[in-house]
């Protein structure tokens, strides 16, 4: 039996391993091969790799990837799982139960983002309103796991292009 499915994912008819975030410099879900030993979860400094049906994802709710490399320098399987650099493909997106969108001042994962490309612009009447700068975004998830309301998630960058 596979992992259950999140109200989330089923809403967006997503299958389980679907639309999860890999590992920077990860190829995809190639569960035929990697051996799921968990090193890369004991090596990752932030602790943000999670198993899900044998094959390792990142959870951004626990904190953030520092793009250190040690998933993929203690992965036995690194030449089979690993190529390029270490970076994500993923860029952040603000949903609408984000608390400025709604009158109430908040300005956390602009704080938290290590690459400022999380910007507020001023408007009339309310709280500022976030505003992302994609090329300037490294998809790391430091913004996501301090919204209060978790209206921060990241988004694959294909899928923006799709648009």
């Amino acid at each position: 039996m596979g992992a259950p499915l999140s109200r989330r994912d089923f809403l967006r008819g997503r299958s389980p391993a679907e639309g999860k975030i890999v590992l920077p410099g990860f190829l995809g879900g190639r569960p035929e091969v990697c051996s799921a030993c968990s090193l890369c979860l004991e090596r990752c400094p932030t602790e943000i790799i999670v198993m899900d049906d044998g094959v390792p994802h990142l959870d951004f709710s626990r904190g953030e990837c520092s793009f250190c490399g040690e998933c993929r320098t203690h992965c036995p399987h690194a030449a089979d799982f690993f190529a390029g650099p270490v970076s994500l493909p993923h860029v952040v997106e603000i949903g609408g139960g984000c608390l400025a969108r709604h009158g109430i001042d908040c300005q956390a994962c602009r704080d938290h983002c290590p690459t400022t490309a999380i910007r507020f612009r001023p408007r009339l009447g309310g709280p500022f309103l976030p505003e992302i700068q994609e090329d300037a975004c490294s998809g790391c998830g430091a913004c996501i796991s301090v919204c209060p309301v978790g209206a921060v998630s990241v988004k694959a960058a294909k899928e923006l292009s799709d648009a």
